[in-house]
């Protein structure tokens, strides 16, 4: 990944947590590598620290996600929502020269 590793709330990761105690399966829409929005489906098995890399979900049967990339959590907003936000909305920020 081209960006680096941002803290996540602790709350997010307790939400994780729950969500694997519970076997929650469906789906999690974050940024990928490229940053385009992506998606995958799956049960989360695992969260994981990688040593200078991050901390990762991996989904059953699908892969592995970093967590401070997630959009949303089957549904919930993730770290990366705001993010999101603001790029779906980067046309209603533009200044095209038009004088209103």
């Amino acid at each position: 990944m081209d960006t680096s590793y941002t803290p996540v709330a602790y709350d997010f990761r307790e939400t994780i947590e729950a969500e694997i105690a519970k076997g929650t399966s469906g789906k999690i829409f974050f940024f990928n590598g490229d940053q385009a929005v992506d998606c995958m489906e799956g049960k989360v098995t695992v969260m994981e620290e990688i040593p200078g890399k991050g901390i990762f979900i991996t989904l059953d049967p699908s892969g592995s996600i970093r967590i401070d990339r997630i959009i949303t959590l089957f549904g919930k907003p993730g770290p990366a929502y705001e993010e999101y936000d603001a790029y779906a909305n980067a046309c209603l920020s533009c200044t095209g020269g038009y004088d209103l």
